[in-house]
């Protein structure tokens, strides 16, 4: 469909500039650029650079793009599974020194993940991160500059399904993070369970990942010096369950620990918001009080994460090629109580959740939301 419409754009281009030669290349221009435009109408999209962006991607770099994010659901969805069963196998037969030598290097390494973890730059540069980012694809905006003599808790809004805007720019170093913040070292924080499944966690630590656990987070911030960015996706799993296009709901009436642990070390609260993350799966949204919502929710008090019946585009598998741009905001700042009482908790929340709600309003036209798109806070 998208070559049809750009073929018939050539032709109707062709012919009018034998037609309008004489005219000048102003009107020329304009007329292709209407063109354009009319055709982004059809396709959905105003973004006439992203229309060119279409016609000029080959069949291979999208293949490539493709399998650069299916390896990167596949490990999303079962890869802890996979490596955790592949161990336990491989205890049953001849090969039993190999997980016999890890499982005793892990206990060894146990806390590692608590203490600073162990990031490697060779994996955050990979080529595949930056086929991934291409897909979308995703856009990192800045709106303030972050001072580099000081810690920042960044607080990610919405979850979405994979959280692929977190993910892209805080875990990879192909969306120029360093060179939009200089002097500032990212560090997604992610389900603390995550880091205690063979093989996985040395992945995901090579990737600069760390648990979202108090004793991690503390760590990070009063042990490793300055310039430290902890990104923390505030609504957690419980948010993905309302994620679905066209939905702008966030899980964060109740959500404080995160302004408590920013009192307590003096860090500055940056809240960030990723326009486009809920349009990438559409997903069965059930409702409150339904036996399947019950169901999700017992599932995610048990195993920390939440069962979305989610689907994708192509293969069912991948999300759909929507644009993703995350907005970091301006820092908060936030006086160090080594006993922050409620009160002073609750009003650093009030004051994010005011700065986030700007945020969003402020830049959801230019990020591709209407007008009349709302924040709701739950």
């Amino acid at each position: 469909m998208n070559r049809y419409l750009f073929e018939q754009l050539n032709r109707s281009k062709c012919k009018q500039e034998t037609r309008e030669a004489s005219v000048g290349e102003g009107v020329e221009e304009e007329s292709f650029a209407t063109g354009i435009t009319k055709i982004g109408h059809l396709m959905g999209t105003d973004n006439v650079s992203e229309l060119k962006g279409k016609e000029d991607k080959s069949q291979w770099k999208e293949f490539i793009e493709d399998i650069s994010v299916l390896q990167w659901v596949l490990s999303f969805l079962f890869l802890g599974t996979a490596c955790l069963l592949l161990m336990i196998y491989l205890m049953f037969t001849s090969l039993w020194l190999i997980p016999t030598l890890y499982f005793s290097w892990q206990f060894y390494d146990w806390h590692t993940p608590e203490r600073g973890g162990r990031r490697t730059k060779f994996v955050r540069n990979w080529e595949v991160w930056k086929h991934y980012r291409d897909y979308f694809p995703v856009k990192l905006v800045k709106t303030a500059e972050l001072n580099p003599s000081k810690n920042y808790i960044l607080g990610c809004h919405p979850h979405g399904i994979m959280c692929v805007g977190a993910f892209s720019c805080f875990s990879t170093d192909r969306n120029g993070f360093a060179e939009t913040f200089p002097g500032i070292r990212p560090t997604l924080a992610i389900l603390a369970g995550l880091f205690r499944l063979p093989l996985l966690r040395e992945y995901i630590l090579s990737a600069g990942l760390l648990p979202v656990s108090k004793k991690s987070l503390d760590y990070l911030l009063s042990r490793t010096g300055v310039g430290n960015a902890v990104v923390i996706i505030i609504g957690g799993a419980e948010e993905s369950l309302t994620s679905s296009p066209g939905v702008n709901t966030l899980v964060m009436k109740h959500r404080k620990g995160f302004v408590r642990l920013a009192l307590e070390h003096g860090a500055d609260l940056v809240p960030v918001y990723s326009f486009g993350e809920n349009e990438l799966f559409p997903q069965v949204v059930l409702s409150e009080g339904s036996v399947g919502r019950r169901l999700q929710a017992l599932f995610k008090r048990i195993m920390g994460f939440a069962p979305c019946l989610f689907t994708g585009g192509r293969w069912l598998l991948l999300p759909y090629r929507h644009p993703v741009t995350t907005v970091v905001g301006r820092p908060i700042t936030v006086p160090q109580l080594d006993s922050p009482s409620q009160e002073q908790v609750d009003h650093y929340h009030s004051l994010y959740m005011k700065a986030l709600s700007e945020l969003f309003h402020r830049h959801k036209t230019s990020c591709g939301l209407a007008d009349t798109h709302e924040l709701r806070f739950i």
